[in-house]
């Protein structure tokens, strides 16, 4: 029954018969039509709440969200940040190509600002020795997360930004500077962005 109410809305939805910033039906409505009960019909909409697909607005009643596929893409991230290292693989095969596009996209629309920007996160990478040290390691991701974040920003697709990101997000979960190939790793990782 949740699945049908899910179905069911998000048919509703992709067909157009309710639009990005339109309300729900009302409830009763929406259960008779789906055939659901009330239950079936609020699980089905926390879930696509939770996609950001629908918003609760306390006292208005449910609305389609914006649609904006930067937010929706966004939501992949409660999905992939349980992939195993296995299936993480696949998704840095994905994430190596579109990054490729969009570095290309990038170099034709950079700012004069933001390659300023670019170069102090680089020399800052560059900077930091000890991935030992978890402070370090932590400040390392952070420069990198920004570093490619501008690049994203620069080609000019929320969408595809919004995709690296979550793509970027579940990378940090894996520490290959502390490998036994770690300062090897880095040294090419700070050559990598130098070059880029």
């Amino acid at each position: 029954a949740v699945d049908r109410a899910f179905s069911g809305i998000r048919r509703m939805i992709a067909t157009g018969q309710i639009g990005p910033g339109e309300r729900l039906p009302l409830e009763g409505d929406l259960c008779e039509e789906l055939e659901v009960s009330r239950g079936s019909l609020r699980e089905a909409v926390r879930m696509l709440a939770a996609l950001r697909v629908v918003e609760a607005r306390h006292g208005s009643g449910t609305y389609v969200s914006s649609l904006r596929p930067e937010e929706i893409i966004g939501s992949l991230s409660l999905t992939v940040d349980l992939l195993p290292a296995e299936g993480l693989l696949q998704l840095y095969e994905i994430r190596r190509v579109l990054e490729s596009h969009v570095a290309s996209q990038a170099a034709a629309r950079l700012t004069r600002d933001a390659e300023r920007r670019l170069y102090r996160l680089t020399e800052e990478m560059e900077a930091i020795e000890d991935l030992a040290s978890p402070r370090s390691l932590q400040r390392h991701f952070e420069l990198d997360f920004e570093f490619h974040s501008i690049i994203a920003q620069s080609g000019g697709n929320p969408a595809l930004e919004s995709l690296l990101a979550v793509f970027r997000g579940r990378a940090r979960s894996f520490q290959v500077f502390e490998l036994p190939e770690g300062p090897e790793i880095k040294r090419r990782s700070d050559e990598e962005h130098r070059l880029l």
